[in-house]
């Protein structure tokens, strides 16, 4: 009751937001149409048009009584017109609307569709009649289709699964009908590949969290508390500074990478070689003193790419020293004991992506496709050990993340939901899905055969979760 009520509570609260919003948007369109009301006014003002036409328009100020006579028809017509405008509205709303159902539609046509609602203080009843039109969408559509395989389940098994394998590209986990999962129980099954999903299976993780407050991989999201784990399982790491400095307290130390204490991404990421030789990450640019080091930090934190004045200093990890080449980034994506998909990333001078299967495969995703750059891959030693990491962490999914050193990997940390995880091409999302399900079945197993996981659980314990 509770829940319910919190729920109640909540859309409350948001069907409250969602006006404010509405209110706000309509309040700078108006002020938008005052301001240029306002500066026209005082363009027709300043005219030379304006200022000879001031006889007549004291005339006309005098045969204003003459003229009452036609208020009332001339107020008709207005209301008229308003009605008229009120009927086009509504239409060009219902087209909007309807433009989403059209094969014409890209992503750049919808983006400009959408930012012109903005601009028309329209969007928060866009999206509200969006919402309610794909709800009843997907609705017919899912009826539609449920209807249409019960027609078929008395056809021989041969037929009735070439037509559900058909269906099943349509429809969502949740939307497939339960005749059909039957199917897929068989002694010659329906291969049921389309239900997963790497992303739906990290959404339903994200949901877990927040009705259980934590998950056993978000204790190793906390960066001390991922290196302290790195140490009991004796893996080479750099070194940290103890505590989060402010700006003001910053030491003056070179060969050292500054990032945000709470950060994520490259954003207020600074690699210092020396004191005149700094890199902004993010921007790929080249500081060239302490002060614009600085200067730099407080444009972060100004801006919003950096939320809080905590800053850590970890000891530089470098591919080639010699040649100031940083370190690259080589991301595991791992499931309880294998890897599934290997991400090799270099971010100085220009940001470029590859991926790799754990086989050594270059492979394409869906993801930083604009980014693409041939790089050395791993080795199966190092696709070896990321999943021997994972297998100590009672968890389906996390990400192990290394950098490059000139002789081997340096852990970095552990990153339990990775960015944009919902940018994968279907066939990835799909691949990645079984294996996030089969991870779950091994760590089910597990757990039934009372495997210990006992450096986890020296952690957990430490840090009281």
């Amino acid at each position: 009751m509770d829940s319910e009520q919190n729920n109640q509570n909540q859309e409350a609260d948001h069907r409250m937001m969602r006006k404010l919003l509405r209110k706000r948007a309509q309040i700078d369109k108006a002020d938008r149409e005052k301001a240029e009301a306002e500066k026209r006014i005082s363009q027709i003002k300043s005219s030379n048009t304006w200022k000879s036409s001031r006889p007549l328009r004291k005339l006309i100020r005098k045969s204003a009584d003459s003229e009452s006579h036609h208020n009332r028809e001339i107020e008709s017509l207005r209301e008229s017109l308003r009605e008229t405008q009120k009927e086009l509205h509504e239409t060009t709303e219902a087209l909007h609307i309807a433009a989403l159902d059209d094969r014409a539609m890209n992503s750049i046509k919808i983006q400009n569709l959408l930012r012109t609602q903005m601009s028309n203080a329209a969007l928060i009843g866009y999206i509200e009649k969006a919402v309610k039109q794909k709800q009843q969408h997907d609705e017919n559509y899912n009826q539609a289709l449920a209807y249409a395989g019960r027609l078929f389940m008395n056809e021989d098994t041969a037929s009735r699964q070439a037509i559900y394998d058909e269906l099943l590209k349509a429809l969502k986990i949740e939307d497939i009908p339960e005749y059909m999962i039957r199917e897929g129980l068989t002694e010659d099954p329906l291969p049921l590949d389309t239900a997963a999903s790497f992303r739906g299976s990290l959404n339903m993780r994200m949901r877990q969290k927040q009705l259980s407050e934590t998950l056993p991989e978000w204790l190793l999201d906390e960066k001390q508390a991922a290196f302290d784990f790195a140490d009991q399982l004796n893996i080479k790491r750099p070194w940290t500074s103890a505590k989060p400095y402010k700006i003001s307290e910053l030491p003056k130390v070179e060969s050292v990478v500054i990032k945000p204490a709470d950060g994520a991404g490259s954003r207020g990421v600074y690699i210092v070689y020396d004191l005149n030789d700094i890199i902004d990450v993010k921007r790929s640019r080249k500081l060239t003193s302490w002060e614009a080091l600085i200067q730099s930090m407080k444009e972060d934190l100004s801006s919003g790419r950096v939320n809080d004045d905590r800053w850590n200093i970890e000891e530089l990890i470098m591919e080639d020293r010699h040649n100031k080449i940083p370190a690259t980034d080589i991301k595991f994506y791992s499931f309880y004991g294998k890897v599934g998909l290997v991400l090799e990333i270099i971010r100085y001078p220009e940001l470029k992506y590859c991926w790799w299967t754990p086989e050594g495969q270059r492979v394409h995703t869906g993801k930083y496709e604009a980014e693409p750059f041939k790089g050395k891959g791993v080795t199966p030693q190092e696709v070896d050990l990321a999943s021997g990491i994972s297998a100590q962490i009672p968890a389906p999914f996390i990400r192990v993340d290394f950098l490059r050193s000139e002789n081997s990997l340096v852990f970095g940390e552990f990153t339990p939901k990775p960015g944009n995880y919902d940018g994968f091409d279907t066939r990835t999302d799909r691949w990645m899905g079984d294996c996030f399900l089969k991870a779950q079945g091994r760590l089910e197993q597990d757990l039934l055969n009372h495997k210990a996981f006992t450096a986890f659980m020296e952690l957990k314990n430490r840090y009281h979760r």
